[in-house]
């Protein structure tokens, strides 16, 4: 046996380790401390960021001002009539900023927690003066294709929206671009109105997510019919838990959106609710089109298996007929090669290559009857 060298990786174990890293992205390395008494603030997702930044973007109808810092506490505005204040921090691992937040504002100790639990489920909860979303951010990297989900936390009240980001970098831009430049009705609306700006864009985007996935699902359904190499086995696999990764951040997603355009939840308006029912639909058709590739790659495990159970099939014939003909041929060859010593035919001198024609002529006739039956 041979016994691989310090380093080396071995690959039989590839396939453990994708496992494990998809299951690190759905369940949290790190926890609190267990019996921690509810409302602790600690941060239980993986740092990503070196410091905290924040950015603040206040506007009416006719005004924006734009503050950034790496400091919370300047950047907590007053209450303005008329003004919309949309407080982005980027960066979770100092439960301090969030301190500040809550006793500032009144927040609840449980929804700081949450969100410095970055392994929560898309939710919605309403509480006296705000409610507070939980949602997921999903990004693609083509290099490794792996689907990597991010938690974004909104705290929305009155005049006042909190997001939460685990790091730099969002798809929440557009949503910025129209606030400076006054496109839509963005500016007219409240903190509801934001709220639901930046749903839709997270819920956009998706479809980004999909389509790249899906053009790689598609590539991967050519592979299993053509090639049968365990690279295209893993690679299904690979996908299949990708999947269960945007499975995870999607699902739950159409149930936190139903209280939101339902009316259930009073800090958000009428006219913001049918544009969250618009939000829903779209969140229904990206749960429709995860199902559809979780069928879709199915149907590839089965073509791949199907297509080596085949190509095993073939081989399997063609050696079964070359060892049926050679049945009768290894008969005569154990015959005459038996050590007796009063065999007549071996006196004669046309006997070798009548067995030899004899034999040859076996062969081909059993090649024609297997080509008649279309056995090759």
């Amino acid at each position: 046996m041979k016994v691989p060298k310090p380093g080396n990786k071995i690959p039989e174990l590839a396939p453990l380790r994708t496992a494990r890293r998809v299951i690190g992205r759905i369940v949290s390395p790190v926890r609190k401390p267990p019996g921690s008494a509810p409302g602790t603030l600690v941060h239980t997702g993986p740092r990503k960021v070196e410091s905290v930044t924040v950015q603040r973007l206040t506007y009416g109808p006719d005004h924006l001002r734009e503050d950034a810092g790496t400091e919370i506490e300047p950047l907590l505005p007053e209450p303005e009539p008329g003004t919309v204040c949309w407080i982005n921090v980027d960066g979770l691992h100092d439960p301090s900023v969030l301190e500040q937040v809550g006793a500032r504002y009144g927040f609840h100790r449980l929804v700081l927690e949450d969100v410095l639990s970055t392994h929560q489920r898309p939710k919605v909860e309403e509480h006296r003066d705000y409610f507070f979303v939980v949602l997921k951010m999903l990004s693609y990297d083509e290099p490794t294709r792996t689907v990597s989900a991010e938690q974004v936390s909104l705290i929305v009240a009155d005049g006042l929206l909190f997001s939460f980001q685990e790091r730099p970098g969002d798809v929440l831009e557009p949503v910025r671009e129209r606030l400076r430049h006054a496109k839509g009705r963005i500016r007219g609306g409240g903190s509801d109105y934001l709220a639901y700006a930046l749903i839709d864009a997270i819920v956009d985007a998706y479809f980004a997510v999909l389509e790249k996935v899906g053009d790689h699902i598609e590539e991967l359904e050519e592979q299993a019919v053509d090639d049968g190499s365990t690279e295209t086995m893993h690679a299904i696999h690979q996908f299949r838990r990708e999947i269960l990764v945007l499975r995870r951040a999607v699902w739950p997603l159409r149930d936190a959106l139903g209280p939101m355009y339902r009316g259930d939840i009073e800090q958000i308006g009428e006219e913001t609710r049918v544009f969250l029912r618009d939000v829903h639909d779209h969140a229904v058709l990206v749960i429709e089109n995860v199902e559809s590739m979780r069928e879709l790659l199915a149907a590839a495990m089965d073509l791949h298996l199907s297509g080596i159970s085949n190509r095993m099939n073939e081989v399997m014939k063609v050696l079964t007929m070359i060892a049926t003909i050679f049945i009768p041929l290894s008969f005569f060859a154990g015959v005459y090669g038996m050590n007796f010593e009063h065999m007549p035919e071996l006196a004669l001198p046309w006997a070798y290559p009548a067995l030899l024609t004899l034999m040859a002529g076996i062969a081909v006739g059993m090649l024609a009857y297997f080509k008649r039956k279309r056995w090759f």
